[in-house]
């Protein structure tokens, strides 16, 4: 522990006990900075940006003295590889520790994982849909945006020439992990089969495919060189200041079969894009009439005739961008969804 974060002022530990980005670090990363301006609270584990206060491992024994001014901690847990510890730590090696778990699935957890919530001083779901799915008790809390991180630019083409991409070229985006559940393939087919009827566009695909996944990528890739579009349509791989390819693009496309919650559609809102979204996860809650269009799960049609008006339309790209960007500020700001999680924790303290 640094003099800056003595552990006997620290309320909260989150760790992230997974080393590849994904959206519940992306979670992390941005909650951790926002809530410690109203508690305090330090990060766990590998993988996480130097910038954030961590707990360092030798000291965890240190977790045994109770803070300051609460009886114990919390530790916040988001994966079962973060619940397991925490149970350890409060049940085998009793230190004053109470446990939290944010669950942002929406399908029926595994009976192991059901067995680790049933332990949990505390549930959060993401999302009214995904609480549906719990056994126990729990408080919904959907997820918000670091609107000082996401923003739309003042300047687009800008924006893509500091990339390296075409300033010229409008750019339609879709970022994640690329994989089958996330819709990659969908987003592909969807440009070879529009690009060639809107040459002033191009498409990026923003995100990594894990080692099971590179064969996906691969005939992906083969799917654009045989369409003769690999100049348009082009992987740009996994970047931790994703916000500026968000704000160089017009067009952002969430074509998830399946999702927890689903960070993209927000982000892009935020960064003044709006969004052609399949209905999953929270897409129906974020993505409105006003600020993009849903489209069923999976359907590559739908997803087609969805995005190409979107293409050819200034205007209405424009006032969707603007509706876009006052939804995710008045709805989903980050500083909203910290003290919402802190009221949970207020609530387990005065519990005592």
């Amino acid at each position: 522990m640094s003099e800056k974060h003595p552990l006997r002022d620290i309320l909260v530990i989150a760790p992230n006990f997974k080393r590849r980005l994904s959206g519940v670090t992306s979670t992390i990363v941005q909650l951790v900075p926002e809530q410690a301006k109203s508690l305090g609270i330090l990060a766990a584990g590998p993988g996480l940006p130097a910038h954030l206060p961590k707990l360092r491992l030798r000291d965890v024994p240190k977790l045994w003295q109770r803070p300051a001014n609460k009886p114990f901690r919390i530790w916040h847990a988001r994966r079962n590889v973060e619940m397991l510890p925490g149970i350890v730590l409060r049940d085998v090696l009793r230190m004053p520790l109470r446990l939290v778990f944010t669950s942002a699935s929406q399908r029926r957890h595994t009976a192991y994982t059901r067995w680790l919530i049933g332990r949990m001083d505390a549930v959060i779901a993401t999302s009214t849909r995904g609480g549906a799915y719990l056994d126990v008790p729990h408080t919904v809390v959907t997820h918000g945006i670091d609107l000082g991180r996401f923003h739309p630019s003042a300047d687009r083409a800008a924006s893509r020439q500091a990339l390296d991409l075409d300033p010229n070229m409008r750019a339609v985006g879709c970022f994640g992990r690329v994989r089958h559940q996330k819709g990659t393939d969908l987003f592909v087919d969807a440009m070879i089969a529009l690009l060639p009827r809107h040459p002033g566009w191009q498409a990026l695909i923003a995100g990594r495919a894990t080692a099971e996944h590179a064969g996906f990528e691969r005939e992906l890739r083969g799917r654009i060189t045989a369409a003769g579009l690999e100049d348009r349509i082009r992987f740009v791989g996994e970047h931790r200041d994703i916000e500026r390819w968000y704000r160089a693009l017009d067009l952002f496309v969430a074509p998830q079969r399946w999702e927890g919650f689903g960070l993209t559609p927000l982000e892009a809102m935020a960064s003044g894009v709006p969004a052609v979204a399949a209905d999953v996860g929270v897409f129906p809650d974020v993505v409105t009439a006003e600020t993009g269009t849903l489209v069923p799960r999976g359907d590559l049609d739908a997803l087609k005739a969805a995005i190409e008006p979107y293409l050819g339309d200034d205007d209405r790209r424009a006032a969707m961008a603007t509706a876009a960007a006052q939804k995710a500020r008045q709805d989903f700001p980050l500083a909203r969804e910290a003290a919402e999680i802190n009221a949970v924790y207020a609530r387990l303290w005065a519990r005592g």
